[in-house]
Parts: structure tokens; C-alpha cells; sequence
């Protein structure tokens, strides 16, 4: 991790330590004010913690043009960022997605759907019923679940890593009870006051973008549950695709995509909108990739199931597939690794206050 990125987060944190103006805005400056000196570890910590709803930001009274020159949500992004690259395995794959995500996302979508087709052409299919008429099952629990099982392992080396970084203790059940919490609640973009952040707008205070991350999450843990009660339909039950309306599987599967879609569209339409020099600029191009990325998944899984009894069924379900194999391929080195980076920095956090309660 880049040294002078360390040494201007902690320069800034040292300066926020104190002034304490900002003490009940985020989980950040609760933890960050705990702190007497700031290790690597600690810093990386925090910088995870921050949600960049950049409230500290339009707040303090030491931005530029203040010799001081603070910002806060720059430093923790540019660092965060550090902090995913560096932890993440392979490293390399993780800085590529970071510079040229928007690219890399639509060329492999495109490729993948192009092999896909080609797959069709040369006489994978089963002769099954749906979407096994055009890719057979076998072919693609063979292609899927390799790239499923990929990101889980990626993912689980990357946070071990990072666990040892911030010098992660053992986690108790209150920890994950404390953590979730915080997560399904999104409380941090509320900011302290409830008035929610200010991504948009200087002095505009809105909940839009805590919202927006609420429909994707529970839009793709939607989506999923879909997908795993359709391969529990397949497996324990004999019940194949595809399923009727009122099937459990459209039951979660349609909200689910709707959510998710409505919920990327609006992060993108509020990233647009927001003001970048408060952000890491280096890696805009990668976040708003994934985030189109992931919409797509969703626009395209919502239209197949609309044209799916048309001519326009295969090539639709090549693109589907192509931006799903896509996604999970590329979820270790893409913003959707934050959730868990942030997760695991909530845990360390909620073990921080226990000790602290201890002591």
C-alpha cells in the first residue's frame, strides 16, 4: 500500500481527532476518536468504515482553501481502494478493473454471450424444455459453477488478509448481530442527525443514496434466493425449469430484479450527479462500470422473462448469461468486494466497542 496515501489519511485523522465537529456522523469518527496514535492497520480500518457520504466533508471548516487543506472522504476512498487492490487475490486483476472497469465489464459480457451463441450453434443443447432447449443444464452448472465457487475462494483469501490487517480478533455471535444490523439498517448514510448524507449536493441533505444501496441489496439477495430456490426445486424436488408465475422462484426472482435494477439506475443517475474531487477519482470509471454491470444482470434477467416464449429468447439469454458469468468472474475485484470489506471492518468495529466497554 502506497506509503504517502498512509501518511495523508493519518495526517487528516489526526486533525479530525481533534476538532471532534464531526463526532456523531458516521461510525468513522466514533472509532477514529477512540484512537490516540493511528497504525496502518487502524487506518485501513476506518477507511473501510467510511461510507464516502461526504457530510464531514461540507462540514469542516479546514477544506480548502484552509492551509490544513482537509478531505476527508478523498483521503479514506484513495485508501480504501489501496486497501481492496492490495488484499485482493490475484492483485493485478483487482487494479486493471479499478482503471478500465466500464471496458473490461462490456467486453467480457460480449464476449461470453458470443460463446454462449456459439456454443448453441455447434450442438450443445439437450433438446430440454425453456432455456435448456438453447444451453443444455449440464453445460451450465459446468460453466457456472466454477465461476460461483471462484469469487467465494478469491474472496475468502482477500479477507483473511485483511482481517490480519486491522488485527481482527475471533468473532463472537454479538459481533455478527451488531454488524448486520448496521448493514440492513444502512445507518451510516443517514449520518448521525438521520437527515441523511449530502453525495448529491452541498447543502442538500437526502436519503436518496442510502435508498438506492437498500434496493440492490435486498433486490440481489432476492435474485438469489431465487436461483437457490430454483436448484432446490431441480435437485430435491425433480420440479425443472421452467417455472410458472407463481412458482417460488418468480416469487423472489421478479421483485428481486426490479429492485435491483431500480436501485443501480439510481446509484448511477446520484454518481453522475455527485461532486468527484470529494471521491477517488481513479477508480470512477471502475465503480460506474460495476454498477451498469449489475444492472444489466438485472435489466436483461427481467427481459428475458418478458420475451422468453419469442424468437428473441436465445440471443437474449446468451447476453443474460454472458453479464451473470461476467459479474461473478469479476466480484472480487469490483465495488461489490466493498460489502464485504465494509462487513468485516463493521465487525472489527463492533469488537473495538466491547473491548472498549471491558476496559
Amino acid at each position: 500500500m502506497p506509503l504517502e496515501l498512509i501518511q495523508e489519511a493519518r495526517r487528516q485523522a489526526e486533525i479530525c481527532n481533534a476538532c471532534r465537529y464531526c463526532e456523531g456522523y458516521c461510525s468513522v469518527f466514533p472509532a477514529l476518536h477512540q484512537e490516540r496514535s493511528f497504525t496502518d492497520g487502524t487506518i485501513t480500518q476506518l477507511a473501510n468504515l467510511c461510507h464516502n457520504c461526504r457530510g464531514c466533508y461540507y462540514a469542516c471548516q479546514y477544506t480548502a482553501p484552509h492551509e490544513f487543506d482537509l478531505n476527508l472522504p478523498k483521503a479514506l476512498a484513495e485508501l480504501r481502494r489501496e486497501s481492496w487492490e492490495d488484499h485482493a487475490w490475484p492483485a493485478p486483476l483487482a487494479r486493471k478493473f479499478h482503471t478500465n472497469g466500464a471496458l473490461i465489464a462490456a467486453a467480457l459480457v460480449i464476449g461470453f454471450a458470443l460463446l454462449f451463441l456459439a456454443m448453441r450453434a455447434i450442438g450443445s443443447a439437450a433438446g430440454g424444455e425453456g432455456f435448456y432447449a438453447v444451453l443444455s443444464h449440464n453445460a451450465m452448472v459446468a460453466i457456472f459453477a466454477p465461476a460461483f465457487l471462484f469469487p467465494l475462494a478469491s474472496l475468502a483469501v482477500s479477507l483473511r488478509r485483511f482481517w490480519k490487517t486491522i488485527d481482527g480478533a475471533p468473532i463472537r455471535v454479538g459481533d455478527l448481530v451488531g454488524a448486520f444490523g448496521m448493514v440492513a439498517k444502512m445507518k451510516d448514510l443517514a449520518a448521525g442527525h438521520g437527515d441523511g448524507c449530502n453525495f448529491e449536493e452541498e447543502d442538500r441533505f437526502s436519503h436518496a443514496r442510502r435508498y438506492a444501496h437498500q434496493l440492490v441489496m435486498y433486490g440481489f439477495l432476492l435474485c438469489f434466493a431465487a436461483t437457490g430456490a430454483g436448484t432446490i426445486l431441480h435437485y430435491l424436488f425433480g420440479i425443472h425449469a421452467p417455472y410458472g408465475y407463481f412458482s417460488l422462484p418468480k416469487l423472489l426472482g421478479i421483485p428481486g430484479g426490479l429492485m435491483l435494477a431500480a436501485g443501480t439506475g439510481w446509484m448511477a443517475r446520484l454518481k453522475l450527479k455527485a461532486d468527484r474531487h470529494v471521491g477517488d477519482q481513479s477508480a470512477w470509471g471502475g465503480e460506474m462500470g460495476f454498477i451498469l454491470l449489475l444492472c444489466f444482470v438485472a435489466a436483461s434477467g427481467l427481459a428475458l422473462y418478458v420475451f422468453g416464449s419469442t424468437g428473441l429468447m436465445p440471443g437474449l439469454l446468451a447476453l443474460h448469461l454472458g453479464s451473470v458469468l461476467s459479474f461473478f468472474l469479476l466480484t472480487p475485484f469490483t465495488k461489490m468486494a466493498h460489502g464485504f470489506y465494509r462487513l468485516a471492518a463493521l465487525f472489527r468495529d463492533v469488537q473495538r466497542k466491547r473491548q472498549a466497554s471491558v476496559s
